[in-house]
């Protein structure tokens, strides 16, 4: 969590004013890294990192202590004035402790009050006490007191008050007059009530005072805490950006000084807390301390955790302006009524129904039913309707095939529902419809029990683990920081001319897709150049050009390894045998070089990022790696060796997913990774493969695939090897510019293979690389791909206006894709057949 995040998290509401004002400072920082950009680029200086040469105008240090100065004032006088509140509270409660204390020994002591002893009438006290308790806890403000009965020190207080007022109306009252001992007793009982009460209602009021005290104690140690690392972390920032060491003299000669941050002061906070402690366990529980602390803790994490629940409603605001970014083709079906049923606190923005007029009366149906995702959807399921009627295929099994292969087809291609979600429609048709059929002739159609274990069979694959393993791998190079740090490494060699620094962010993106996959670098990589980006001017060519490129670069990486992008896992279940990583590498690393390079001269070309560029150089992590990321390294390392030696180690290890074990269990078993990680896995991804390759599995074996490949086949006959190449890569190219990628290597690299292998000359594996490859190099829209989309989505700070537009992608992204087209056809086709595909 960001510090800025974190701070408006943990601050008391009513004290939110009071803390150090970080984002201001963060924007101050800013703000003063431009003019020193600017000044140096006025003074013409060519080493732009010579922070120590600053001119007598840009004096950064004096301007942010005095910005630190007044925050450091404001939280000094605000600590120092609430500090006198609660040390005077404290002493208050003690004293009225010890008057409490006082009046138990004289209400235990009172010879008037044992009288009542072995009277035989009045109240029963123990059954009072414990009712008076619960009413004293039912009252309106809330506080859990409920845990006081008779068991407690007030409820034996209370009973051995009874016992006496008891025994001094038998002991006073005359034995002849029943009447008298009644009227005795009655007033006795009154009055020794009235006293409990008052005694009790003093000890509930000193048990509330002694738990906000001690909530109010514990937040105001949270207060310096938090101030104290607010300063700190803004001075490593300001210390980072202009490259200034203003942090250790500003602690040690402003900060440590300072009453609030004293650890005197903290300690003399503790001692009082203490006190509260000891009072609490007096009054509640029999002297217990430890009970009393744990008592005391509960309280105070029920009062965070209700305050927060205000603090996070502004915080989850930003979660929902990310959930409504939605680029499909068509909204959620029914995700706006259920969010506007759902998230409280939402106004409600329309109404939910609609009144339609026929001849029968007035109908109220819901407006979801007038939505364009409900027209779609609706268009779909008659489409699959019909053609489960048409035949048009031979046998029931391929009629009902290709209308489930349509079907889910145009919901993936349309998006009306999740990806996922029809990723799991497929297993549940194909045993509805009854599509699959025995391996052996003469292929007879399995019964429903049979085909659910069959098909269910095909969604875990050793593919499947080789995508967990991926996950693995670029979770623990994300979590700590190995991914961010190698970059910054590696862009900070770039210097500051904008050709050199273009090109080395574009291949800094390309690597990090190899490993982090191609939805996670671009986010990497945005995140690094963001001091970059707040240093160029408005509307600069160079910041559209640089994330352009980091976009298409990611798209183009997602090539480069097989676990770079789901679209390569798909490949790999339908390359057999399947190649090794070392040859996936020979093939795939050359094509993303040399198609990075041209898309390179395309956005010199086009943006002419040189002109009037002033570059802020990239710094390096200078912290030295630690144990943990040594061994994050070497385990990362080992299993891309393995993998890339798994054709060699057939014997040991079967397959490539095997391997992929190593980093699940090393990660998660020694804690590097834990369960949360775990669950932050891309699942949905994760599903919608495994329902691809049970779509693959049904397509195949209900004889539909063989059907269409030999369709395309007898129309491709007489094409050379090169040709057809050429015709699959263009189609691949056309459908993965408007669809997912992944999906469109779902529909299409099953028949690519299959037409492959049915060649007079076949090569199925060369067929199915070159698909897979287009695959990732389609990038003409912003919504082809999830570079793509994250770098449409990026917006200037400073006008809050986004930095690429459509036309962007479609003057630069479709040139690029016809580069990247026909680098496959010419690089790509003579790597595969040198390497043996």
């Amino acid at each position: 969590m960001k510090f800025s995040h974190s701070i408006q998290f943990n601050a008391v509401p009513d004290w939110s004013t009071h803390y150090i004002a970080y984002s201001n400072l963060k924007k101050l920082i800013y703000t003063l890294e431009k003019k020193y950009v600017q000044s140096q680029a006025k003074r013409g200086s060519d080493d732009a990192e010579r922070a120590a040469l600053l001119d007598d105008d840009v004096d950064t240090d004096g301007v942010f202590r005095k910005a630190l100065d007044a925050e450091l004032d404001k939280i000094s006088k605000f600590y120092a004035k609430k500090e006198r509140e609660l040390l005077d509270e404290v002493e208050q409660l003690l004293q009225d402790a010890n008057e409490y204390d006082d009046g138990r020994g004289d209400l235990e002591l009172n010879p008037d009050d044992a009288r009542l002893k072995n009277s035989g009438v009045g109240p029963s006290f123990s059954t009072w006490g414990n009712q008076r308790d619960l009413e004293a806890d039912g009252d309106g403000d809330g506080s859990d007191d409920s845990d006081e009965d008779a068991s407690g020190a007030g409820g034996r207080l209370l009973n051995r008050s009874a016992r006496h007022m008891h025994h001094s109306i038998t002991s006073d009252a005359p034995s002849d007059h029943q009447a008298g001992r009644r009227r005795y007793s009655t007033a006795a009982s009154e009055e020794g009530e009235q006293a409990m009460n008052t005694f009790h209602d003093k000890r509930i009021t000193l048990k509330k005072r002694a738990i906000s005290l001690f909530v109010a104690l514990r937040e105001l140690k949270s207060f310096s805490q938090l101030n104290r690392t607010g300063f700190t972390k803004a001075l490593k920032k300001y210390d980072k950006i202009l490259q200034r060491n203003l942090k250790s003299r500003y602690v040690e000669q402003a900060v440590a000084p300072a009453h609030c941050f004293q650890a005197s002061t903290i300690q003399h906070l503790d001692e009082n807390v203490a006190k509260v402690e000891a009072t609490y366990a007096n009054l509640v529980t029999q002297g217990d301390l430890e009970e009393a602390k744990k008592e005391l803790r509960l309280h105070l994490r029920e009062h965070v955790v209700w305050e927060r629940n205000t603090v996070w409603r502004d915080m989850i605001g930003i979660e929902r302006k990310a959930h409504a970014a939605h680029l499909g083709l068509t909204g959620p079906l029914l995700g706006d009524q259920v969010e506007k049923k759902r998230l409280a606190g939402d106004e409600v923005r329309g109404p939910t129904t609609k009144n339609l007029k026929t001849p029968f009366g007035s109908l109220t149906v819901p407006t979801w039913l007038f939505s364009g995702g409900f027209f779609t959807l609706t268009a779909i399921i008659l489409v699959f309707a019909v053609l489960l009627q048409v035949k048009t295929f031979k046998t029931p099994e391929q009629q009902n095939c290709f209308a489930m292969l349509v079907f889910v087809s145009l919901l993936w291609a349309t998006e009306v529902i999740p990806l996922f979600v029809t990723s799991l429609l497929i297993p549940f048709l194909v045993v509805l419809l009854r599509i699959v059929r025995h391996d052996q002739k003469p292929h007879t159609r399995m019964e429903t029990k049979e085909a659910t274990k069959y098909i269910f069979s095909a969604m875990w694959t050793p593919v499947i683990m080789l995508l967990l393993g991926g996950f693995a791998i670029a979770a623990a190079l994300s979590k700590y920081g190995i991914a961010k740090r190698m970059a910054t490494f590696v862009l900070a060699k770039a210097g500051t001319r904008p050709r050199t620094v273009l090109l080395t962010n574009m291949f800094v993106a390309m690597f990090a897709s190899m490993w982090i996959s191609n939805v996670a670098a671009p986010v990497l990589c945005f995140s690094i150049i963001q001091p970059l980006l707040r240093n160029l001017p408005s509307n600069s060519d160079f910041s559209k050009a640089l994330i352009l490129g980091i976009a298409l670069s990611s798209n183009i990486g997602g090539m480069a390894s097989p676990i770079a992008s789901p679209q390569n896992i798909i490949a790999l279940e339908n390359m057999h045998p399947a190649p090794s990583w070392g040859a996936w590498f020979f093939v795939a690393l050359p094509v993303c070089i040399i198609s990075i390079l041209l898309i390179w001269v395309l956005l010199l070309i086009s943006f002419r990022p040189g002109k009037g560029t002033t570059i802020v150089p990239i710094r390096t992590v200078k912290d030295p790696f630690t144990g943990v990321e040594w061994f994050i390294m070497i385990v990362t390392l080992a299993t891309i060796i393995l993998w890339c030696g798994s054709h060699a180690l057939e014997h040991i290890f079967g397959d490539m997913g095997v391997i992929a074990i190593i980093p699940l269990v090393l990660f998660f078993g020694t804690g590097i990774l834990s369960k949360e990680d775990f669950n932050n896995f891309l699942w949905t991804i994760i599903i919608l493969a495994a329902g691809g390759l049970s779509l693959g599995k049904a397509v195949n074996s209900s004889g539909l695939l063989h059907t269409i490949a030999q369709s395309i086949k007898e129309r491709v006959d007489g094409y050379s090897l090169y040709a057809v190449l050429c015709v699959f890569c263009g189609l691949i190219l056309v459908i993965a510019t408007f669809i997912s990628h992944t999906v469109a290597a779902l529909i299409v690299l099953p028949i690519v293979m299959r037409v492959g292998a049915a060649m007079d000359e076949p090569h199925p594996n060369l067929l199915v690389m070159g698909a897979a490859l287009m695959c990732s190099a389609a990038m003409g829209l912003p919504t082809s791909g999830f570079p793509n989309m994250t770098a449409i989505m990026l917006e200037d700070s400073q006008t809050g206006e986004r930095y690429l537009g459509v036309k962007h992608f479609i003057t630069r992204g479709v040139p690029s894709s016809f580069i990247a087209f026909f680098v496959v056809i010419t690089v790509g086709f003579g790597l595969m057949r040198v390497a043996g595909f």
